[in-house]
């Protein structure tokens, strides 16, 4: 063999083992589509609106049959979620696993159909708050699930992954970073299957959430501009959180063996309101501050020129049914606000200069329920408190878009959150007798009255994504119920 042929087989080579070593092509930008709303689009026009946007990957947080059906022939590439509260019956069950990957993968996985490329096993199931509810339950279910997709020949092509809580590691800097003590067992056998099945590590970082939990927190560090207080590591300097949390999972990958695995960013995002620091201008600074730093291929000071494979943005839509436990900007992430309008402008790098509206919403009638100022307001409190335990109230607390709006546009706003939240039923603006129908929007400034969309099945006054959102509605309702007897 001459030289020439020999130099060329070692550099193939080197190719090779450099392509296993990272992920190879520019990151791509996706959304998580969270359905957890009262005025839900209807599927296609969601999927119309991703096309539109030239977005062409997205999350589910389960496998809604609506949101599959929709994306069936889309060219969109999936990412199918599967709730914590399924792992033990899919841990202990191959019977189990193999009828969830026939009714939520095979039935959509054919020429022409839904393109799903992974399945998330749980969401963030290693989250401190679980109390290690789930952590025995992951990799069980992993094992059993890869085994049903091999049966249903989709092994090869999609791949399952666990969605982590940036929690699952720490460190005081980046290069110390290792997963917590009492998951490193089961990190390890984790990490392990992805490698071997060739799939990525998938993680959640929120620098909004450090933010916000910790007065100290400096908040130039949470975007992309530069700080006033880098990070210092060795030689490394840390100008973000968001470079400084993913070289922390580095190290944690690192320390396991695994420091070349693939990553992606399964949630990152900032919300618009609820909370102080939620805001549009905060939310487009930072997202566009993160679009424009992971296109740029710089990567970060552990992985220079090699940034995630993938970052879905948090979240697609805002979710006006979500839990509000953590804080009430849970049900504000969205770039689009519930009916699929840009709350401002964001270049997603994906060949749309800024965000493109959702087209042919179909809303109820221009009109809103406040509060009658003719009537004496004193005894409205329970009315308010029975109207915002059902509809969405939360833009009125403190750091809210509408705190300022004053005592009787905080009551108009909750009158008509569920006079909405009801399709209009003229009985909803009742409320003894305090509340009115009007025909000119109420809007104050940045506090937009909402008017609802109708609902994509057009059945009830209101569907909620899940079960047990009806079951805390009812409860709340006959509280209130046995209160008045």
């Amino acid at each position: 063999m001459s030289r020439l042929p020999r130099t060329l087989l070692y550099l193939v080579f080197a190719v090779i083992l450099l392509s296993r070593s990272f992920p190879v092509g520019e990151s791509a930008i996706g959304v998580n589509w969270g359905t957890i709303s009262f005025h839900r689009l209807k599927p296609s026009t969601v999927v119309d609106l991703l096309k539109d946007n030239k977005i062409t990957k997205v999350k589910l947080f389960d496998a809604d049959p609506d949101a599959l059906a929709a994306l069936v022939g889309s060219g969109i590439e999936v990412m199918v979620g599967i709730p914590n509260e399924m792992l033990a019956a899919l841990s202990s069950s191959t019977d189990a696993s193999d009828l969830w990957v026939r009714q939520n993968v095979s039935r959509y996985v054919f020429k022409g159909g839904a393109d799903i490329r992974y399945v998330a096993v749980g969401n963030e199931p290693f989250l401190t708050s679980y109390s290690g509810q789930f952590q025995s339950l992951v990799v069980p279910a992993l094992l059993n699930l890869q085994q049903s997709l091999v049966k249903a020949n989709l092994a090869g092509y999609v791949k399952l992954v666990v969605p982590c809580n940036a929690d699952a590691y720490e460190s005081s800097l980046p290069s110390q970073g290792a997963f917590r003590p009492e998951l490193t067992q089961i990190m390890t056998q984790l990490v392990s299957f992805l490698n071997s099945n060739g799939s990525p590590f998938v993680v959640n970082i929120y620098p909004f959430l450090s933010l916000y939990g910790n007065s100290d927190f400096p908040q130039d560090y949470a975007f992309f501009e530069g700080s006033s207080h880098p990070v210092t590591d060795g030689s490394n300097v840390y100008y973000n959180a968001f470079d400084g949390n993913f070289d922390t999972l580095v190290s944690a990958l690192n320390k396991l063996g695994y420091g070349q695995m693939p990553i992606v960013i399964g949630e990152v995002g900032w919300p618009t309101d609820g909370a102080v620091g939620a805001n549009l201008t905060a939310a487009r600074f930072f997202n566009q501050g993160l679009i424009n730093h992971v296109l740029s291929n710089k990567g970060t000071p552990l992985r220079p020129g090699f940034p995630p494979m993938d970052i879905y943005l948090f979240s697609l839509l805002d979710e006006g049914a979500k839990s509000v436990l953590p804080g009430n900007f849970e049900r504000h992430w969205g770039i689009f606000s519930f009916d699929g309008q840009a709350k401002y402008a964001l270049n997603l790098g994906l060949g749309n200069r800024l965000l493109k509206n959702a087209k042919n919403i179909e809303y109820l009638p221009s009109r809103w329920c406040v509060a009658d100022p003719f009537k004496d307001l004193t005894n409205v409190a329970n009315h308010m408190r029975i109207a915002c335990s059902v509809a969405d109230c939360t833009t009125l607390d403190y750091g809210g878009s509408c705190n300022g709006i004053g005592a009787n546009g905080n009551i108009s706003y909750a009158f008509n959150s569920y006079y909405q939240l009801q399709m209009q039923n003229a009985q909803s603006c009742d409320f003894d007798g305090l509340g009115m129908v009007t025909f000119l929007d109420p809007s104050v400034g940045d506090c937009r009255f909402l008017v609802g969309v109708t609902d994509h099945k057009k059945s009830l006054a209101f569907r909620p994504t899940h079960r047990r959102t009806t079951i805390w509605i009812s409860i709340l309702w006959w509280m209130w119920f046995f209160q008045m007897l």
